[in-house]
């Protein structure tokens, strides 16, 4: 992570809190899919950002790993969203990713409790991110409870979160035909053992350049990428922020530059949009085979484009599949000869 970090989690113990789980079945729009379309669950945070760039700031923003996996997923399939707020959380948030797609049923409010929260400052070139504070609260004793019509998911995705978290939602899939997980320095650091065992348990990982080369020890990204595969996942995709992605894995090989976005506004969520792009068009086309994979690296670089178009989810999540289509199309005009 770059900057200094300040945790303000609570350090003492607490009395149990008081939770319950959203027991409505949200309003849902879907958009035109194919009759391949299967399940996508996706486990992580939803947060409320403070954000600041060099041309504006968002206090209280709608955030969180899980939050915009599931707003950059919807138009390809209904994510299914697991993760846990406080009471604080405003109804409308909630209301907002039922009407873009996303079924909340799998999101746990605890009432006496606080949102995660998390703050951070962005310098002119973009490249460079201080995190000005970050307090855990309800998320210091998130525990991941999928419901049982959650438990079926074909697909599944884990949000950066501890890998202790991570494998416990992935063992209440009963048989996922494809998991992919992310992480991020401070795992890297404080709990490796914990994710070597993780990365024995998925089929593939998403992870940055920073990321690979802290994990692997490997200068060079292509040795980085096949040391992550000999550490257990099948494939690979390692993101090189405005450089682009790759994909690797057995007899899979593919790279493709970032779409070239004319204003960047805020880049916070961009790879986590780019991850619901990603694992919602392989959802949606059913299968994880190479060629499935390599068109859902365009579809996640199509939605990481929409997301730092805007705060937030202010631009992408206003996106429908048509939109997505059109950028698709043009980004492979642009890589294709």
């Amino acid at each position: 992570m770059c900057g200094e970090i300040e945790v303000r989690g609570p350090a003492s113990a607490r009395p149990a809190p008081a939770i319950h789980r959203h027991s409505y079945s949200p309003p849902i729009i879907r958009p035109a899919r194919g009759p391949s379309y299967m399940s996508l669950v996706v486990i992580g945070t939803l947060a409320y950002d403070s954000v600041e760039t060099a041309h504006d700031s968002r206090d209280g923003a709608l955030g969180g790993s899980a939050m915009y996996f599931s707003v950059a997923a919807a138009p390809y399939v209904t994510p299914r969203l697991v993760g846990v707020v406080g009471g604080d959380w405003n109804p409308e948030h909630m209301a907002l990713m039922a009407d873009r797609g996303v079924d909340v049923s799998g999101v746990e409010t605890v009432a006496d409790g606080k949102t995660f929260r998390w703050g951070g400052r962005y310098e002119p070139d973009w490249n460079t991110r201080h995190t000005t504070f970050t307090d855990l609260n309800v998320l210091e004793s998130f525990e991941p409870k999928l419901p049982e019509s959650f438990k079926d998911s074909d697909f599944v995705f884990l949000a950066n979160a501890h890998p202790q978290v991570q494998m416990q939602g992935l063992a209440q899939v009963k048989a996922p035909k494809f998991s992919v997980a992310d992480t991020m320095n401070l795992w890297i650091e404080v709990a490796r053992p914990d994710l070597d065992q993780l990365l024995t348990k998925i089929d593939g990982l998403i992870l940055n350049d920073e990321e690979a080369r802290m994990l692997t020890g490997e200068n060079n990204l292509i040795r980085a990428a096949k040391k992550v595969l000999d550490l257990g996942p099948k494939v690979v995709v390692l993101k090189k922020g405005e450089h682009g992605a790759f994909i690797m894995g057995e007899g899979l090989h593919f790279s493709l530059p970032a779409y070239p976005v004319t204003e960047v506004i805020d880049p916070t969520g961009a790879g986590d949009c780019f991850a619901g792009g990603f694992m919602g068009a392989i959802a949606k086309e059913g299968n994880a085979s190479p060629e499935t994979l390599k068109r859902a690296m365009l579809h996640g670089t199509v939605a990481a484009s929409y997301c730092v178009q805007g705060f937030s989810v202010e631009d992408i999540g206003k996106r429908s599949l048509a939109d997505y289509d059109e950028r698709y199309q043009d980004l492979l005009s642009i890589v294709t000869l």
